[in-house]
């Protein structure tokens, strides 16, 4: 290949859509195996390659020469085959430069508690040290050299004024965490004192951890404008050229908008399915309604659901159809149950990866119909809207007004979450 990236797992790896955004060369995506690395590097069959995890160490040996920002690190990224010459670099030192400063977070003078002992946590590291930093600390699982555990730093540094995580906790596709490993890598009511959270995780687009910050007031940013600042210095070294500063806001938002979710909340006859269709036609989206999803994966009508297992059996079905959706769907319109929004878990799901939109339509719109066991009559339906109100506007990102005519909510929520 000439250009591209080499890792051992990349199926959901952005880097092939951001270069492709960047210049007019072709990037292809290369898994190897540990063992096919050295052949690969040997044969130098390439002109500029990325190289992701667990590979930017090994890589080193086989380097005609490393510049100084990647030996400082001990970790490369970027290689240039100059006639048969391989030259390393980091670029992840500029992407996580840029993360940092687009959060506008001063980093001059604090304290930073990087989690992670990877090749990032090294990037962070340096970049701290650029940056300022009067203190950093490295937390590990296992207490080392230079490394302390997560005990200590609960234990000893609450006063942290900045977290930054390397770790892949909260990755895709186990954004809540697996046996072994937690949803969050760090518990934030701990740190008082913390100022600005950085997670080099881009997928999903915003972890846990992120959004805990978030909900407590705390500037806070996942790692995609990383990943596609540090291409774009990758991409310098490729063609060996400087591109234009403009590229590094207006990849970004091609890209983030191309991976972020439409989600749509509302009563149920708010109209979320068939606007969820018309914004998917005219935005050239997949559309996605949890409750067609829980119809096909029990093989029964939610009423008949309902019958069986109630309200709360129901919702339990609901809460795992959501998770998987939510999860696995990436620039998407997805239409959901009108009681979706009654569990926090379901919200934090779709807010990963989602923007939500509440469809608020006057109850005069909506007609009570038998399949909707929760407001079949009148006085059902506008007891489930004086609930459920308050729970639409607060989980909401924006609120729609739906009583006109369907092009102008099209129109509404894409005008809205286009200029995000």
């Amino acid at each position: 290949m000439k250009f591209g990236l080499i890792g051992e797992h990349l199926p959901h790896s952005f880097s092939k859509e951001i270069h492709a955004k960047i210049a007019p060369y072709s990037y292809e995506l290369c898994e190897l195996t540990p063992c096919e690395v050295g052949n690969f590097m040997m044969l130098r069959d390439f002109t500029g390659i990325n190289v992701t995890i667990p590979y930017k160490q090994t890589v080193i040996p086989f380097l005609y020469e490393i510049d100084e920002a990647a030996k400082a690190i001990g970790a490369v990224n970027t290689i240039v085959n100059r006639d048969g010459k391989l030259y390393g670099y980091n670029t992840d030192f500029y992407g996580m430069t840029a993360l940092i400063k687009r959060l506008g977070l001063d980093i001059k003078g604090k304290k930073v508690l990087i989690l992670g002992t990877g090749g990032t946590s090294k990037t962070a590291t340096a970049v701290s040290q650029a940056l300022g930093a009067s203190s950093i600390i490295t937390v590990g699982r296992n207490a080392g050299k230079a490394i302390i555990s997560y005990d200590d730093a609960y234990a000893l540094h609450t006063d942290a004024d900045v977290i930054i995580n390397t770790t892949p906790c909260g990755m895709y596709p186990y954004p809540d965490g697996k046996e072994g490993m937690a949803g969050t890598p760090i518990d934030l009511a701990k740190f008082p004192s913390v100022k600005g959270v950085i997670d080099a995780v881009y997928n999903p687009l915003r972890t846990n951890l992120v959004m805990d910050a978030i909900e407590r007031g705390i500037p806070a940013e996942g790692g995609l404008y990383m990943l596609v600042a540090q291409a774009i210095k990758a991409a310098e070294y490729f063609m060996d050229t400087k591109l234009d500063d403009s590229l590094y806001e207006s990849v970004f938002n091609e890209i983030l908008k191309s991976k972020e979710n439409i989600v749509l909340t509302g009563m149920p006859g708010s109209g979320k399915s068939t606007i969820g269709n018309a914004l998917a036609e005219a935005m050239q989206r997949e559309f996605c309604d949890t409750d067609a999803v829980i119809v096909q994966k029990t093989g029964k009508e939610i009423t008949e659901i309902f019958a069986e297992v109630g309200n709360d059996g129901f919702r339990k079905i609901e809460a795992e159809v959501v998770a998987t959706v939510a999860n696995e769907k990436r620039g998407a319109i997805i239409a959901t149950g009108g009681g979706v929004i009654l569990r926090d878990d379901n919200i934090r799901a779709l807010k990963r990866n989602g923007r939500i939109y509440f469809l608020n339509r006057d109850l005069e719109y909506i007609m009570p119909t038998d399949d909707r066991p929760l407001s079949k009559d009148r006085e059902a339906l506008e007891a489930r809207f004086r609930e459920r109100y308050s729970r639409y506007m607060g989980t909401c990102d924006m609120e729609i007004k739906s009583d006109e005519i369907l092009e102008h909510t099209v129109s509404a929520i894409r005008e809205d979450f286009l200029k995000q």
